[in-house]
Protein backbone atom coordinates (compact mmCIF):
# COMPACT_ATOMS: atom_id res chain seq x y z
CA UNK A 1 0.00 0.00 0.00
CA UNK A 2 1.24 3.34 -0.95
CA UNK A 3 1.08 6.49 0.46
CA UNK A 4 -1.95 7.71 -1.38
CA UNK A 5 -3.88 4.65 -0.47
CA UNK A 6 -2.78 4.65 3.16
CA UNK A 7 -3.80 8.25 3.72
CA UNK A 8 -7.44 7.89 1.91
CA UNK A 9 -8.26 4.76 3.78
CA UNK A 10 -7.27 6.23 7.55
CA UNK A 11 -9.58 9.15 6.36
CA UNK A 12 -12.61 6.93 5.28
CA UNK A 13 -12.26 5.01 8.16
CA UNK A 14 -11.75 7.60 10.56
CA UNK A 15 -14.79 9.29 8.84
CA UNK A 16 -16.65 6.22 9.94
CA UNK A 17 -15.48 6.53 13.11
CA UNK A 18 -17.26 9.41 13.72
CA UNK A 19 -20.64 8.60 12.97
CA UNK A 20 -20.26 6.17 15.93
CA UNK A 21 -18.71 8.94 17.78
CA UNK A 22 -21.84 11.06 17.51
CA UNK A 23 -20.13 13.48 14.53
CA UNK A 24 -20.95 13.54 11.03
CA UNK A 25 -18.97 11.83 8.35
CA UNK A 26 -17.34 14.78 6.83
CA UNK A 27 -16.57 16.50 9.68
CA UNK A 28 -14.58 13.37 10.89
CA UNK A 29 -12.80 13.25 7.42
CA UNK A 30 -11.56 16.94 7.36
CA UNK A 31 -10.15 16.09 11.07
CA UNK A 32 -8.77 13.36 9.87
CA UNK A 33 -6.79 15.19 7.45
CA UNK A 34 -5.85 18.10 9.24
CA UNK A 35 -4.38 15.48 11.76
CA UNK A 36 -2.38 13.94 9.43
CA UNK A 37 -1.84 16.72 7.39
CA UNK A 38 2.17 18.44 8.34
CA UNK A 39 1.25 22.03 7.03
CA UNK A 40 -1.81 23.65 7.55
CA UNK A 41 -4.39 23.37 4.87
CA UNK A 42 -7.02 26.05 3.38
CA UNK A 43 -10.19 25.17 3.12
CA UNK A 44 -9.57 24.87 -0.54
CA UNK A 45 -7.19 22.42 0.03
CA UNK A 46 -9.58 20.22 2.18
CA UNK A 47 -12.37 21.07 -0.24
CA UNK A 48 -9.85 19.62 -3.33
CA UNK A 49 -8.87 16.71 -1.30
CA UNK A 50 -12.09 15.57 0.01
CA UNK A 51 -14.38 16.45 -2.66
CA UNK A 52 -17.06 18.12 -0.70
CA UNK A 53 -18.86 21.83 -1.02
CA UNK A 54 -17.35 24.87 0.50
CA UNK A 55 -20.87 24.89 2.61
CA UNK A 56 -20.09 21.55 3.98
CA UNK A 57 -16.10 22.52 4.51
CA UNK A 58 -17.12 25.60 6.17
CA UNK A 59 -19.51 24.12 8.62
CA UNK A 60 -17.66 21.80 9.60
CA UNK A 61 -14.18 23.30 9.67
CA UNK A 62 -16.72 25.68 12.52
CA UNK A 63 -17.86 23.05 14.24
CA UNK A 64 -14.30 21.32 14.73
CA UNK A 65 -12.73 24.97 16.25
CA UNK A 66 -15.80 24.72 18.38
CA UNK A 67 -14.76 21.83 19.95
CA UNK A 68 -11.47 22.80 20.23
CA UNK A 69 -9.80 20.54 18.47
CA UNK A 70 -9.05 22.24 14.88
CA UNK A 71 -7.96 25.65 14.85
CA UNK A 72 -7.27 28.79 12.51
CA UNK A 73 -4.14 29.74 11.35
CA UNK A 74 -2.78 31.90 8.91
CA UNK A 75 0.99 32.37 6.64
CA UNK A 76 2.75 35.19 6.61
CA UNK A 77 1.75 37.15 2.97
CA UNK A 78 -1.17 35.21 2.20
CA UNK A 79 -4.77 36.73 2.78
CA UNK A 80 -6.30 32.90 2.97
CA UNK A 81 -7.25 31.62 6.31
CA UNK A 82 -5.56 28.11 7.09
CA UNK A 83 -6.52 24.93 9.42
CA UNK A 84 -4.79 22.34 11.20
CA UNK A 85 -5.43 20.14 13.99
CA UNK A 86 -4.23 19.00 17.34
CA UNK A 87 -1.57 17.14 17.14
CA UNK A 88 -0.69 16.12 20.47
CA UNK A 89 -3.03 12.66 20.63
CA UNK A 90 -3.31 13.05 24.46
CA UNK A 91 -4.30 16.50 24.38
CA UNK A 92 -6.85 15.84 21.24
CA UNK A 93 -8.27 12.54 23.79
CA UNK A 94 -8.83 15.02 26.56
CA UNK A 95 -10.44 17.65 24.57
CA UNK A 96 -12.87 15.40 22.94
CA UNK A 97 -13.88 13.72 26.19
CA UNK A 98 -14.25 17.20 28.01
CA UNK A 99 -16.46 18.49 24.74
CA UNK A 100 -19.08 15.31 25.17
CA UNK A 101 -19.29 15.95 28.72
CA UNK A 102 -20.83 19.05 28.01
CA UNK A 103 -22.57 18.40 24.81
CA UNK A 104 -23.70 14.98 25.94
CA UNK A 105 -23.44 13.85 29.53
CA UNK A 106 -24.43 16.65 31.29
CA UNK A 107 -27.52 17.27 29.52
CA UNK A 108 -28.56 13.35 29.70
CA UNK A 109 -27.88 14.17 33.77
CA UNK A 110 -29.66 16.32 33.99
CA UNK A 111 -33.01 15.03 32.55
CA UNK A 112 -32.10 12.41 34.40
CA UNK A 113 -32.05 13.87 37.67
CA UNK A 114 -35.32 15.62 36.86
CA UNK A 115 -37.32 12.80 36.01
CA UNK A 116 -36.31 10.89 39.12
CA UNK A 117 -37.49 13.42 41.33
CA UNK A 118 -41.14 12.74 40.13
CA UNK A 119 -43.46 12.49 43.06
CA UNK A 120 -43.53 8.95 44.31
CA UNK A 121 -47.53 7.48 44.19
CA UNK A 122 -46.87 4.44 46.11
CA UNK A 123 -47.56 2.48 42.40
CA UNK A 124 -44.94 -0.14 41.61
CA UNK A 125 -44.36 1.26 38.13
CA UNK A 126 -44.01 4.87 39.62
CA UNK A 127 -41.23 3.26 42.32
CA UNK A 128 -39.12 0.91 39.80
CA UNK A 129 -39.42 4.22 37.21
CA UNK A 130 -37.95 6.46 40.11
CA UNK A 131 -35.38 3.58 41.01
CA UNK A 132 -34.15 2.87 37.45
CA UNK A 133 -33.69 6.55 36.71
CA UNK A 134 -32.07 7.40 39.89
CA UNK A 135 -29.55 4.32 39.06
CA UNK A 136 -28.58 5.31 35.62
CA UNK A 137 -28.14 9.26 36.98
CA UNK A 138 -25.66 7.56 39.68
CA UNK A 139 -24.07 5.53 37.15
CA UNK A 140 -23.91 8.33 34.35
CA UNK A 141 -22.66 11.09 37.15
CA UNK A 142 -19.67 8.58 38.19
CA UNK A 143 -18.94 7.84 34.82
CA UNK A 144 -18.43 11.56 34.04
CA UNK A 145 -16.22 11.58 37.02
CA UNK A 146 -14.01 9.45 36.31
CA UNK A 147 -13.39 10.50 33.03
CA UNK A 148 -13.15 14.13 34.62
CA UNK A 149 -10.52 13.33 36.70
CA UNK A 150 -8.17 11.21 34.17
CA UNK A 151 -8.40 14.42 31.75
CA UNK A 152 -7.55 16.72 34.30
CA UNK A 153 -5.06 15.09 36.81
CA UNK A 154 -2.59 13.85 33.92
CA UNK A 155 0.29 14.13 36.70
CA UNK A 156 -0.72 11.04 38.37
CA UNK A 157 0.88 7.81 37.95
CA UNK A 158 -2.71 5.99 37.66
CA UNK A 159 -3.88 8.43 35.30
CA UNK A 160 -0.39 8.37 33.16
CA UNK A 161 -0.66 4.72 32.56
CA UNK A 162 -4.50 4.61 32.27
CA UNK A 163 -3.66 7.10 28.97
CA UNK A 164 -1.26 4.96 27.68
CA UNK A 165 -3.58 1.75 27.55
CA UNK A 166 -5.94 4.24 25.52
CA UNK A 167 -3.01 4.72 23.12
Amino acid sequence: MNYKEAKDKFIQTWGSLGTLWGINKAMAQIHALLFISPEPLSMEDVMEELHISRGNTSMNLRQLIDWGIVYKTSKVGERKEYFTSEKDINELAKQIARERSRREIQPTLKVLKEVSSIEDDGTDKVKEFIKQTKALHELASTADSIMNRVVNQESNWLTKTFMKLLK
